[in-house]
């Protein structure tokens, strides 16, 4: 696969997993600066590890949460919650995801992003979404 292949189907599956809405709002602000990383999260992240054959998008979906967990990410969380519904992933596997969390990645990560899992879901809801 080359470069503009594997560009076309990371921007098809990042679309499939973020959602039009955010992928629209991070081309809308392609500039100078972040134009290039933006390419190459498209071809890389989207387009070479989720198309990857190993493993579900449901279980990379779970296995991203955590780490953004682990790396306190907030704002990276906060964007794979949501997403994860796109990927089959209900809340109570959400749930489970963070408890592990907990023991892995410590108590206060853990805390922090149980607050913020109950914020965005309050805010999915409230969206009917």
């Amino acid at each position: 696969m080359d470069d503009k292949e594997r560009y076309s189907l990371g921007m098809n599956v990042r679309r499939e997993v973020l959602g039009d809405a955010h992928v629209d709002r991070a081309q809308s602000n392609l500039n100078p600066l972040n134009n290039e990383f933006q390419d190459l999260i498209t071809r890389y992240a989207w387009g070479e590890i989720w198309t990857r054959p190993g493993l579900p998008r449901h279980t990379r979906s779970l296995m991203t949460i955590c780490m953004m967990v682990a790396l306190n990410r907030e704002e990276e969380l906060k964007l794979h919650l949501r997403a994860a519904a796109n990927n089959g992933v209900t809340r109570d596997e959400i749930k489970e995801a963070l408890l592990q969390t907990a023991i892995y990645c410590g108590v206060p990560a853990a805390n922090s992003a149980f607050a913020l899992a109950q914020k965005v879901f309050a805010e999915m809801d409230a969206a009917g979404s």
